[in-house]
């Protein structure tokens, strides 16, 4: 599980297709920054940002040729892989990957340069409450997309969470 900014815009690659119906396999590779930030023995603020290669098959790679562009921040499920090949230069070359299963964006919509003025992402719906005083939005993940997953769900809020149940104080 890693939640970053993307380094570059997605490279999309289709690999060739088994005949048939059924079209060519697609495949998105980019990088993602990941950054922890922490304090030294002396107390001042550090920071240590890692790369990794990720990897995006049929679906996952749509998400990421539509809306994925250089410093959209996303979370990204998936799984190691690891791979050598002998290069051109006669060297054995080693890569590890992190093949996505799941991939959410992140962020607000003006926030990823991917989707441009008029966008991509699925406007929120408007939530009607029934008490006088309205509580502030919070704010609602819009575009969650797995493997055969798509929904935008809202975000319950730790006081709705404790208004429905008072024997648990634990805002989930």
């Amino acid at each position: 599980m890693l939640i970053g900014n993307v380094g570059k815009k997605p490279e999309i690659r289709y690999l060739e297709s088994q005949g048939g119906a059924n079209p060519a396999p697609k495949v998105a590779t980019f990088p993602l920054a990941t950054t922890e930030r922490f304090r030294d023995r002396s107390g001042e603020m550090r920071e240590n940002t890692e790369w990794h290669n990720i990897v995006a098959w049929r679906q996952l790679a749509d998400l990421a040729e539509n809306y994925i562009g250089t410093g959209t921040q996303i979370y990204v499920e998936g799984r190691l892989r690891s791979r050598s090949w002998d290069g051109q230069d006669g060297q054995k070359h080693y890569i590890t990957e992190v093949v996505a299963d799941s991939i959410q964006l992140l962020g607000k919509k003006g926030d990823n340069p991917a989707t441009g003025a008029q966008g991509g992402y699925a406007a929120p719906q408007p939530s009607v409450q029934p008490q006088a005083a309205q509580q502030p939005q919070q704010p609602r993940p819009v575009v969650n997309i797995g493997v055969g997953v798509s929904a935008a769900a809202p975000v319950q809020s730790p006081a709705d969470a404790s208004a429905e149940d008072d024997s648990d104080d634990l805002p989930f």
